[in-house]
């Protein structure tokens, strides 16, 4: 997408993270910016240090009644949509799947990959009948290989987000509407605190996570750059393609296997 024509971009879990990382980087390029939270006073903080093109929404993405709110109200200050950012998330709960509870596995589900959904049932027909933007979705590395112990919940949402792009981005294609799919590697952020704060399970992983060089800002500027070369995925980090290969060759041996027998 010509960034240049782009006037409004929407972004959940915009107040913090790689969200605000997002906010930034497309208010840098003079698009409005509507930022979505479920944090009303990180939200206010934010907005009233971004200036008079950043607006904010109080949104929890699980409620789909907010969302229809939450679209109006920026659409009726903004006008319409050009570029969706779905992003709100919270962090993996650090327990393997025989030791976690339902209601941390729900939780998980229903704001990784049930949020996600839902700001594509509340815009993509909008997006389809005006032949025009782009919807980033994020997924993560988890959502394209499976790492460390602990994180089976968060792989499970961000695998279906992955799918969710993949599938979207082809039926959108035809009508010049574009979908990147997110999938960043660990970014230093305050995804755990805020993860705490909406009452989710946040224990310590089975591995140590390294320490990144690559901030929420740097993911940002990723991002924009994807949008505008209508990216069908954003890497942020250099040697995913390693477990991601070794996962494919695994699943071609498989069928070379079926192949020959």
């Amino acid at each position: 997408m010509d960034l240049c024509t782009a006037k409004h971009a929407f972004i959940t879990g915009g107040a913090s993270g790689l969200g605000l990382g997002m906010a930034d980087a497309f208010l840098k390029r003079g698009i409005n910016v509507t930022i979505a939270d479920i944090d009303a006073e990180a939200l206010a903080a934010v907005t009233a240090s971004r200036g008079n093109n950043v607006r904010g929404a109080l949104l929890d993405v699980r409620n789909r009644e907010q969302w229809a709110k939450a679209k109006a109200e920026a659409e009726a200050a903004c006008g319409p949509v050009d570029i969706l950012c779905c992003n709100a998330g919270i962090s993996p709960n650090g327990r393997e799947f025989a030791d976690m509870t339902l209601e941390s596995f729900d939780i998980i589900l229903a704001i990784n990959l049930g949020g996600v959904v839902n700001g594509i049932f509340a815009f993509a027909a909008d997006f389809r009948e005006r032949g025009r933007g782009h919807i980033v979705v994020t997924s993560s590395q988890a959502g394209l290989i499976t790492t460390v112990g602990g994180v089976g919940a968060y792989s499970v949402a961000k695998f279906g987000v992955t799918a969710l792009g993949e599938q979207l981005r082809r039926e959108m294609a035809p009508h010049g509407v574009g979908v990147s799919v997110l999938c960043p590697g660990y970014v230093q952020t305050n995804l755990g605190t805020n993860t705490v704060k909406i009452g989710g399970d946040v224990r310590q992983y089975s591995a140590a996570m390294p320490e990144s060089t690559i901030g929420a800002a740097d993911v940002g500027e990723m991002v924009a750059d994807g949008v505008a070369q209508d990216a069908a995925y954003i890497i942020t980090h250099k040697d995913v393609w390693r477990g991601v290969e070794k996962r494919m060759l695994g699943i071609k041996a498989a069928c070379d296997y079926r192949l020959e027998n």
